[in-house]
């Protein structure tokens, strides 16, 4: 059911299917615009959902004329799909395919206008997209992933080797057809889990906080087996094969997606667009930073991709 959000942005909660499951979807529409708008398409980085602050951004960009999808993952946050807390690179990928399928199907849409805006671990997804050759106006990349071997040495040794063991028995498990061994997602640094920088353990409690949910709404859990897949998953390998515009936010005291190794990947984009601000890798989802991403973000937008609509034919 469509309900307000301000008055110029409504919102609608909807459904797409990937791989035989239903993934949510809400759906932030400009109110009183006529004709085909271009739309944005969003998704959460390593194990988090789009309720984790995505929506404030959505809000931004459909207030400025934009048609905006943001979805959950299967297994994930509001999407059905069991076992639950899987991370799945490749069907990860595909739910991207389907959103942006869903996006285009929409009534309203510039099929030829879609943007695939991913941060964090989605940044790396929406790379590699584009990579492979998924048609895009434009991309938006928030401290993404971008090498996998990176993100293994900012990890450090002795937290993957916490890793190794629960990641072997998930491994295990899954060829049983037996329930998924979990860890979490952030943990204090000494802990098990797959971020355990300073900042991951309170940049995901602030994230929780300031999108106004209590700590247990959603599990901070996925999965072990990933940890043995994150060191070959490298998006920034295609950087170079990337057509369209691109702009890469990136924070210089990310302790999870490296400065250096991000700004090297986003050389390699033909038509890239490098944002650096200072900060770490949870700080540009909240103040006082948020502002002046979604600024960025929106500027990027305005230039390749305007909320202009189409006339109907």
């Amino acid at each position: 059911m469509t309900e307000p959000v301000t008055s110029s942005v409504a919102t609608s909660d909807e459904w797409f299917v990937s791989g035989g499951t239903r993934c949510a979807a809400r759906v932030h529409r400009p109110a009183g615009r006529h004709g085909a708008s271009p739309v944005v398409v969003m998704a959460h980085g390593f194990g988090a959902v789009r309720a984790l602050r995505l929506y404030a951004y959505a809000e931004r960009f459909a207030a400025a004329g934009y048609v905006v999808v943001v979805f959950d993952y299967r297994g994930f946050g509001d999407s059905e799909g069991e076992p639950r807390q899987v991370l799945d690179i490749a069907m990860q990928h595909d739910d991207w395919r389907a959103a942006l399928r869903f996006a285009r199907s929409l009534e309203g849409v510039d099929p030829d206008g879609v943007v695939a805006w991913g941060t964090s671990f989605a940044g790396g997804h929406v790379l590699a997209l584009a990579g492979q050759g998924e048609p895009l106006a434009a991309v938006v990349a928030q401290v993404p992933h971008v090498s996998g071997p990176a993100a293994v040495r900012a990890t450090g040794a002795r937290a993957a080797l916490r890793l190794a063991v629960p990641a072997l028995r998930d491994l295990v498990a899954a060829r049983r057809g037996q329930p998924p061994v979990l860890v979490d997602s952030v943990a204090r640094p000494g802990g098990t889990g797959m971020m355990t920088t300073p900042d991951a353990y309170p940049g995901m409690t602030t994230l929780f906080r300031e999108s106004g949910l209590g700590e247990d709404v959603y599990p901070r859990t996925v999965a072990a087996r990933i940890a043995l897949r994150i060191g070959l998953y490298s998006p920034g390998r295609r950087a170079a094969q990337i057509p369209c515009p691109v702009l890469v936010q990136i924070v210089t005291r990310d302790a999870i997606t490296p400065r250096r190794v991000a700004e090297r990947a986003a050389a390699r984009i033909p038509r890239s667009t490098v944002r650096v601000h200072d900060g770490g890798h949870f700080d540009p989802y909240v103040a006082p930073l948020f502002d002046a991403v979604v600024a960025e973000q929106l500027e990027f937008l305005t230039i390749h991709v305007p909320p202009h609509p189409k006339d109907p034919a």
